[in-house]
């Protein structure tokens, strides 16, 4: 790929700062045009649409993740200089399950939550769930209609979104619903949100977290088979979850649990389809599998940016100090396509011997779903290709405009049959 600076991108050699919109259609179309210059120029950069410093070198994402001077929680005392003076009343709702999250948790609140919530996302109890995965997998496509097909809402949303509503026991008809509440939310975290989009995540988190407190309180007096009554009774060194935990955490696993995935689908089946020939060959073995998964998780991964606060002042990286308070921004997207860290770094080679990415993130917060996100991948790729293995693009798909995250707005596909 060209390391060529883009013309909608601006850079500073003697201070390292960016101008780049990231909401410009050349660049969430295609930033890995953006990721090559940088790499050639310094994987360090303060990006100025963003107001801090930004990391995109492999191993200094994975050193930062893993960093405990650097955390998801706001230091207590400490003012978020981005939000100073701003008022936040209209975002009750949204704070409040803010304030509960694993997510935005540091020790020893964080690790006593993971552990808890923790046990029903090991490896050996999401491998139960490979038979209703295929299956569920398997009726999606019996539904597509001959000829065009929307890849989106007809298979990479529905599919993980099922999975983890039967998970956790709440209605598997209150998807769409569900999926709205959680789009609502999610978009409090892309660059250059609104009031409006404020607003209507604060409606959203009240709403989400009133219909959870029903079910907790059903599971409360009707325990069953379900993650929801595994956190009412789990318990760590007898602390139980608080109910405002509980539905914290179930809203967290929820968005959490489909978001990213439906992006990873739908990128990974554009990766795949870009290849030619019979796709089939990337799903021969149970191994060949899971490394065709890995590789659509370094090569178009579905988030692109995870943000620190710095909990002392620190060298973060050559010659950029970070203060008390500020944030950093650590480039998912960019690190899995270093240069120094990835022979041919642009190309699709599920066989390469580099295989690694930090698709996940790394350290106390490496995403607790990745078990299940990787099972539902390799079932469901595999069975789709192998089902409708002359399955084609029925036009070139686009991405949203909605960076850091990194997705489609419609996967048409013709299925071959």
């Amino acid at each position: 790929m060209t390391k060529l600076m883009p013309t909608y991108l601006a850079l500073d050699p003697s201070t390292r700062h960016v101008r780049l919109d990231p909401h410009e259609p050349a660049f969430f179309q295609n930033p890995y045009e953006a990721y090559a210059f940088m790499h050639g120029a310094s994987n360090a950069f303060f990006w100025e649409e963003f107001g801090f410093w930004c990391f995109g070198g492999f191993d200094d994402v994975n050193r930062l993740l893993r960093d405990r001077r650097f955390g998801r929680q706001n230091p207590s005392g400490i003012p978020d200089r981005s939000r100073i003076g701003q008022d936040r009343t209209h975002l009750s709702a949204f704070d409040g399950i803010e304030a509960n999250s694993m997510l935005e948790l540091e020790p020893p609140v964080h690790t006593r939550l993971r552990t808890l919530v923790n046990r029903a996302f090991v490896t050996r109890q999401v491998e139960r769930l490979r038979p209703r995965v295929e299956a569920l997998a398997n009726e999606l496509i019996d539904r597509f209609e001959p000829g065009q097909v929307d890849l989106l809402p007809a298979f990479a949303s529905p599919l993980p979104i099922t999975i983890i509503a039967e998970m956790l026991g709440v209605p598997v008809e209150m998807g769409p619903q569900l999926l709205d509440w959680s789009h609502q939310m999610v978009a409090m975290y892309m660059h250059g949100r609104t009031r409006e989009t404020e607003e209507t995540a604060n409606r959203a988190a009240h709403d989400f977290s009133d219909f959870l407190r029903g079910y907790v309180a059903e599971r409360r007096k009707k325990p069953g088979d379900d993650l929801l009554s595994l956190l009412i009774s789990a318990q760590d060194d007898g602390q139980k979850l608080s109910e405002d935990e509980l539905v914290s955490s179930a809203i967290l696993l929820l968005n959490a649990g489909h978001e990213a995935t439906v992006h990873q689908t739908g990128n990974a089946v554009r990766s795949i389809l870009a290849q030619g020939g019979d796709p089939r060959r990337f799903f021969v073995s149970a191994e060949a599998t899971a490394a065709t998964v890995e590789e659509c998780l370094r090569f178009d991964a579905p988030l692109h940016m995870f943000t620190r606060y710095a909990y002392e002042e620190i060298e973060a990286g050559a010659g950029v100090i970070a203060r008390p308070g500020e944030t950093i921004g650590l480039l998912l997207g960019m690190a899995n396509h270093d240069p120094a860290a990835f022979a041919k770094p642009f190309a699709f080679r599920p066989d390469r011997a580099d295989q690694k990415n930090v698709s996940f993130g790394a350290g106390i917060h490496f995403c607790i779903g990745a078990p299940l996100a990787r099972l539902e991948l390799q079932v469901s790729l595999k069975t789709l290709f192998e089902r409708l293995p002359r399955l084609h693009l029925a036009e070139q798909p686009r991405f949203r405009d909605t960076y850091h995250f990194h997705g489609l707005e419609t996967l048409a596909v013709h299925t071959g049959r």
